[in-house]
């Protein structure tokens, strides 16, 4: 299973707002350290807005902050949010399934079980757990994560 950049992109975006609490955060902000399309990350964020993880303040002197805290954030919510389907195989889609062996076919089953494991793992990370906040129940923090910019590369005249 790979995420899409949709997915990637919030992720990113989410992981930089909680290692950026202490200020305000602009997408150019953002899609310059990762190197990524502002265009796109702005469909990005206005999708966390309006699923209540991000806050825009909008103005000369906005940007983004995280409404709730990274506890709170659970990264198998994310990925459901942000990812169009799960459908591993051909099969998983009824109205479009052409497989002849669908009948009697237990790969279906085994790729069902193996995508709510993924998730069911995903459900136990917070946003928090990620950038080396500690866990209630933990006395350590793990290591946080520190982000430097890429450079963009520019293309290269022919």
């Amino acid at each position: 299973m790979r995420l899409t950049a949709y997915t990637d992109y919030a992720l990113r975006t989410l992981i930089y707002l909680a290692t950026h609490r202490d200020r305000l955060v602009t997408i150019s902000e953002i899609a310059d350290v990762h190197g990524i399309s502002k265009n796109h990350l702005m469909k990005v964020v206005h999708q966390l807005g309006l699923t209540g993880m991000v806050e825009t303040v909008r103005g000369r002197n906005g940007g983004l902050l995280l409404k709730r805290e990274p506890v709170d954030i659970n990264i198998g919510t994310v990925v459901r949010n942000t990812e169009t389907d799960f459908n591993m195989a051909e099969c998983f889609d009824p109205s479009g399934n052409q497989c002849l062996y669908s009948p009697a076919c237990a790969l279906k089953d085994v790729l069902q079980t193996a995508t709510t494991a993924y998730l069911g793992e995903l459900d136990k990370v917070t946003l928090a757990s990620l950038v080396g906040e500690p866990r209630p129940d933990k006395k350590k923090a793990l290591s946080p994560i520190r982000v430097h910019p890429r450079t963009r590369k520019e293309p290269t005249a022919a």
